[in-house]
């Protein structure tokens, strides 16, 4: 292994970094700006670092400096042509041309403190000591973090965060979160008669169906809205919601969960085939993440 001083790990940090956000070559003064350096040094230390096999140059006007595989890792990091997206956002906004290559859960074992280490690819300058940080989701284990930035390693690129939420989204598919069984509220019926369906088989929301076919989904606030307004003897396609959203029984449990978020909705009809089979409430979810 390449034992690197600290300049020269800050240098292969940025170039790698610099020609991940642009695609090319870099240049020596792209570097030097971004690490804060005088050119001259980063000059000097490109030609050591050459010489290790660390870095190659690229000649021409649109020429620069590129990392070799070795100096990845030197830097314990994975080459990718094609890696995945892993999001990092800071107090609740994403960071751009940033993405992340490691989470360390490096406390699970401590009593009292549950702390991880990010290693990210891009600038971690941009994170500051008690700015709110969310990582995630992870591509395989949809993994999401939040917490609190306590610390900071420029040169390894790396930040330390206390974790207040972490959450794992269920990979499993959809059917085997299907609580009960579909019942659905028939398109002749009125407001008070769907408030009975509702109330008898103690569920918050169900498909209207006409002529075997889901035409929308009615809920207890449509009806709670309707009866504020004296209108209980209408009729329930007056009040449902037409666009009804679905999913397959097939589909993993993250996918539905990621549909509601993106629909603002609580529930979706789980179909089978294109056939309806059931529904899958937001709840559903909730309750199975914090079954223990």
């Amino acid at each position: 292994m390449v034992e690197l001083t600290v300049i020269q790990r800050e240098i292969l940090s940025a170039l790698i970094n610099l020609f991940r956000e642009k695609g090319r070559a870099v240049k020596g003064e792209e570097i030097s700006e971004r690490i804060d350096r005088n050119p001259g040094t980063v000059r000097n230390q490109m030609q050591s670092l050459k010489a290790l096999g660390l870095v190659e140059g690229v000649p021409g006007p649109k020429g620069g400096y590129k990392a070799t595989g070795t100096a990845y890792e030197a830097l314990n990091l994975t080459h990718m042509d094609r890696e995945a997206d892993v999001a990092i956002y800071r107090n609740g906004e994403r960071i751009m041309n940033a993405n992340v290559a490691d989470i360390d859960l490096n406390t699970v074992r401590h009593p009292e403190l549950c702390r991880a280490s990010v290693k990210i690819l891009g600038d971690a300058r941009v994170f500051n000591v008690g700015d709110s940080i969310q990582v995630g989701p992870t591509p395989v284990n949809k993994l999401v973090i939040r917490g609190e930035v306590v610390g900071r390693d420029d040169i390894n690129s790396v930040i330390l965060c206390s974790i207040n939420e972490m959450i794992s989204m269920p990979k499993k598919p959809v059917r085997d979160y299907i609580n009960h069984r579909l019942i659905t509220i028939p398109a002749t019926a009125t407001v008070k008669d769907a408030l009975i369906v509702l109330a008898k088989h103690d569920i918050h929301g169900a498909p209207v169906e006409k002529d075997g076919d889901i035409v929308g989904i009615v809920t207890y606030t449509d009806i709670g809205r309707a009866i504020s307004g004296g209108k209980t003897d209408d009729n329930v396609t007056d009040i449902m919601t037409p666009n009804v959203i679905s999913i397959d029984q097939g589909q993993p449990m993250y996918e539905a969960v990621s549909v509601m978020n993106q629909n603002k909705i609580g529930r979706l009809l789980v179909t089978e085939d294109g056939k309806p089979k059931g529904m899958i409430t937001r709840m559903d979810v909730i309750s199975r993440l914090t079954t223990y």
